[in-house]
C-alpha cells in the first residue's frame, strides 16, 4: 500500500504513471535486503538540497556494496522531468532507490558487476501544517553501531528497528520515541534527528556513528548559526531533554516538527523552533 497519491515511477529509463512493480522475487534486494533510498521534497516549486539527497543515495549504495549507476546530477535532471506533471502547489516526496540484482557465489554478498536495480518514486504527500506537533517517550530499542549494522547508509534494513520504536511509543500513547545510542545517550528520534533549546542555545546530539546525520539537520545548523544562534553538537542525556525549554525534530518529510511533551515533561512551541522553520524556507526560496 502506497503512502501517497498521484504516484509516478521512473524505471528502466522512463517515467511510468502509477506504482508499478520494479523488484523481482529473485533480486538480491528482495530477499537479502540490499535496498537503499533517499528522500527529498518538492514544495511550492522548490526542491531544497535535491542534489545532496541524490548524492547521498549513491553513498548509501556503496556502503551496502551496491554499485551506483546514475550520477547525482543525472538523477536531479530525471527528478525534475518527472515533477513536470505535478502542480506547483502539490507537495511531493521524492524517493530515489537502488538495490542489488545478483549475489556472489554465497548469495549473501552483492555480486560485483552483478547488476543494480534503480528507480525513483514520486508521491504526492502533503506537508504537515505549521500547527502540527508530536510527543516523545522512551523506548527500550536503541540505535545500533557500525559493528552491528550499516548505520552509515540510508538503508531499508535499518527501518524495522525504527518501526519497533514507533510501535512501542504509540502503544504508550505518544507520537514518537526519543532513542538512545549504544552508550545510553540520546541519539535521535525514531524517525528524525532531534534538537533541544536551553536558554537560547540550540543543542543536538553529536554524530557518533550510531545515527545518520541528516541533510536537513545540517541545513538547520548552518542557518541558525548564520542567524546568530549558538548551536552546539554534544553528548546529551535524557535528563538534558527533560530540562530543555524547547524540542524539535528535523527531517526531510516535514523539515521542522515541534515537540510538546517528553513523557511527563511539557513544552511550548517556542521562538527558536519557529525561527528554525522560517530560516529553512527563507533559505530554500533564496536558492531557487
Amino acid at each position: 500500500m502506497a503512502t501517497g497519491t498521484q504516484i509516478r515511477t521512473y524505471f528502466n529509463g522512463q517515467w511510468h504513471d502509477g506504482d508499478i512493480p520494479v523488484i523481482r522475487g529473485a533480486d538480491h534486494g528482495a530477499w537479502l535486503g540490499s535496498n537503499v533510498f533517499d528522500g527529498a521534497r518538492y514544495v511550492n516549486g522548490l526542491a531544497p538540497d535535491l542534489l545532496a539527497h541524490c548524492a547521498r543515495v549513491n553513498r548509501s549504495a556503496e556502503a551496502l556494496m551496491v554499485t551506483p549507476t546514475v550520477t547525482p546530477e543525472e538523477m536531479v535532471a530525471i527528478v525534475w522531468d518527472g515533477l513536470a506533471v505535478f502542480a506547483k502547489e502539490t507537495a511531493v516526496y521524492i524517493r530515489p532507490m537502488y538495490w542489488a540484482l545478483d549475489g556472489d557465489a554465497t548469495a549473501i554478498v552483492p555480486k560485483p558487476g552483478g547488476g543494480t536495480g534503480f528507480a525513483i518514486c514520486l508521491e504526492a504527500i502533503p506537508m504537515a501544517p505549521e500547527s502540527a506537533s508530536t510527543t516523545l517517550t522512551r523506548t527500550r530499542f536503541r540505535r545500533p553501531v557500525m559493528e552491528d549494522a550499516v548505520v552509515n547508509a540510508k538503508a531499508a534494513c535499518l527501518y524495522p528497528n525504527n518501526a519497533r520504536m514507533l510501535a512501542e511509543a504509540r502503544a504508550k500513547g505518544f507520537g514518537n520515541a526519543l532513542v538512545a545510542d549504544a552508550m545510553g545517550n540520546v541519539a535521535e528520534s525514531a524517525t528524525a534527528n532531534v534538537f533541544m533549546v536551553k536558554d537560547g542555545t540550540v543543542l543536538t546530539p553529536i554524530p557518533n556513528g550510531t545515527f545518520l546525520s541528516g541533510i536537513t539537520r545540517a541545513r538547520h545548523i548552518t542557518n541558525l548559526r548564520a542567524d546568530g544562534t549558538e548551536v552546539i553538537e554534544t553528548i546529551l542525556t535524557f535528563d538534558d531533554f527533560h530540562a530543555a525549554d524547547e524540542i524539535f525534530l528535523s527531517g526531510n518529510m516535514n523539515k521542522v516538527t515541534p515537540v510538546t511533551a517528553f513523557d511527563d515533561t511539557q513544552y511550548q512551541i517556542g521562538p527558536v523552533t519557529r525561527r528554525a522553520r522560517q530560516l529553512y524556507w527563507d533559505w530554500a526560496r533564496s536558492e531557487s
